[in-house]
């Protein structure tokens, strides 16, 4: 199912929901569609066009969030779905420093990781192997990771995102702009 980008009223990104989610609060006019994705929803009586970004009419306070949440797909957001050893296709998450010898679950110290490269270390240190890192990880920040680090992507998104800070984010995850655009 697709998803929908939600906006404040104040164009700041709030996160992404479902197509169905979106379409409710357009329904109820609790929200205005920006932009539309090119699709039909019908019933039985009438067609309605597809949300792909919405905003909200009223203005919603959000509390601070806090650091983005490391997730699974975060991490795969952050490091472009490549593993961070070889530049293969990732399919795992590493701990550069083993949690065995004390590495913790963190930002700087995980790393997504292609099957051969996370079985081959182990539980060793890069330096036993003589391997070095693509990237230095790091946590992101800015409120574009909120909802690039969900998985789902759309260029009509770019826009709204852009002021803040999805240039960055996606340079950092190693899609360009206009590859983003184009897609």
């Amino acid at each position: 199912m697709p998803h929908v980008l939600v906006l404040n009223a104040s164009y700041e990104p709030l996160g992404v929901v479902p197509l169905r989610r979106a379409l409710v609060l357009v329904l109820e006019n609790k929200a205005i569609s920006l932009e539309e994705s090119g699709a039909f929803l019908h019933s039985a009586t009438q067609a309605v066009p597809a949300p792909s970004v919405v905003r909200l009419k009223r203005f919603v306070r959000v509390p601070y969030r806090g650091p983005v949440p490391l997730t699974r797909r975060a991490l795969f957001a952050r490091d472009g779905g490549r593993c961070m050893y070889c530049g293969a296709v990732a399919t795992s998450v590493d701990h550069v420093i083993p949690r065995s010898r004390g590495g913790q679950h963190v930002w700087d110290n995980v790393v997504a990781a292609c099957r051969r490269c996370n079985h081959v270390k182990a539980d060793r240190h890069l330096l036993e192997l003589g391997w070095r890192l693509r990237h230095q990880p790091a946590p992101p920040s800015g409120l574009a990771w909120r909802i690039i680090g969900t998985g789902h992507r759309d260029p009509r998104w770019m826009p709204y995102l852009q002021p803040y800070g999805a240039d960055d984010a996606l340079e950092r995850i190693g899609v360009g702009v206009t590859a983003a655009a184009a897609s």
